[in-house]
């Protein structure tokens, strides 16, 4: 996998991403995390969609990977990592400094009419009080999706356990 520029999707890239999820993707901005072969792995997505707040600046879209986090999921990978978490004060330091930098990436790419929208509207907090995933709790794991995929952007502690387990594939089924 490669980062790639910051930079519009070309129309070839859309319709890829249109076919990995299966719907035109709503704001969709930037491809950040490129496969092997070129293709999407993640999207950068707009803050703000429809005149909405959207907390969930990274998507994951790489239907192998997907598949995969998947099978961590409804293996009940998700429990067990919060467990670790809540066991853990290193481990929910390290979620916290995750939320802050990806808040921070997020306000980043804010457009000034977007922050004035956000503003006027009373809308602004859905977007500061939401890190990684969307969720407002700074301890808490709802997705592995959303945190692989911002890991793949910018490493973060619960995208390096998934790591270890997508290393370890005892863990995922076979096809």
């Amino acid at each position: 996998m490669e980062t790639a520029l910051e930079c519009a999707p070309t129309d070839e890239q859309c319709q890829q991403v249109t076919r990995l999820l299966g719907r035109t993707p709503r704001g969709l901005k930037a491809i950040p995390v490129l496969g092997s072969s070129g293709s999407p792995v993640v999207i950068r997505v707009a803050s703000v969609v429809d005149n909405k707040p959207f907390p969930t600046l990274y998507w994951l879209v790489d239907a192998a990977l997907c598949l995969q986090i998947d099978r961590l999921e409804a293996a009940g990978w998700i429990a067990r990592l919060q467990a670790r978490v809540d066991e853990s004060s290193d481990l929910q330091n390290e979620m916290e400094q995750d939320h802050a930098r990806y808040k921070h990436e997020r306000e980043r790419y804010l457009l000034p009419e977007e922050v004035l929208l956000l503003t006027s509207h009373n809308m602004r907090q859905a977007l500061d009080e939401r890190g990684i995933g969307g969720i407002t709790g700074k301890h808490r794991i709802r997705c592995l999706h959303t945190w692989y995929a911002a890991h793949l952007v910018t490493p973060n502690s619960i995208g390096r356990l998934v790591d270890q387990l997508l290393a370890e594939s005892e863990y995922l089924a076979p096809d």
